[in-house]
């Protein structure tokens, strides 16, 4: 189990890395509750599922609980998402001495592209790569719980658009 508080920014990105990623995974997650910003999600990352629950704090920071679950019960949790599973390749990233996750999603938001970096305090200055573009930490169209219900595709907008749009 790991516990703590998430103090994250995500922001668009104007294009890929021209590096190589230190490292990729393949993700699939689903949402079984959300309520008032809480919410409890089952993630399943290679052959390991992770069950976490997200809770509100004030600032941009949340507290997360995360246990891993056997993959029996992943896979029951699963089952019983009250939506299609959102579907993604990240991607990590080493810039500035902070680690860069770039999550590229596919099926129903394939075509969107967010990145993320986690802090230690909500005041922590950072260096901001050159292919991060537009921030959209605290828009909650842009989180991956929403995204599972009001996916990409949806949208009506095509990613350039969009990062056009929220410059």
């Amino acid at each position: 189990m790991a516990a703590g508080i998430e103090i994250e920014r995500k922001f668009l990105v104007t294009g890929k890395p021209d590096s190589i990623p230190d490292k990729v995974h393949k993700i699939r997650q689903g949402y079984v509750a959300r309520e008032d910003g809480n919410t409890v999600r089952i993630r399943q990352r290679g052959k390991r599922y992770i069950l976490s629950v997200k809770a509100n704090r004030s600032g941009i920071g949340r507290y997360e609980l995360e246990y891993e679950v056997p993959e029996d019960e992943g896979e029951i949790l699963f089952s019983i998402l009250p939506h299609a599973p959102i579907e993604k390749v990240r991607e990590i990233y080493q810039f500035g001495g902070m680690t860069w996750e770039l999550d590229i999603f596919s099926g129903a938001n394939e075509g969107l592209m967010i990145a993320e970096v986690e802090l230690e305090s909500e005041d922590q200055q950072f260096e901001i790569p050159d292919w991060v573009g537009p921030e959209v930490t605290g828009l909650g169209k842009f989180y991956n719980a929403n995204i599972a219900t009001n996916p990409f595709s949806d949208w009506g907008i095509t990613y350039q658009g969009l990062v056009d749009r929220m410059r």
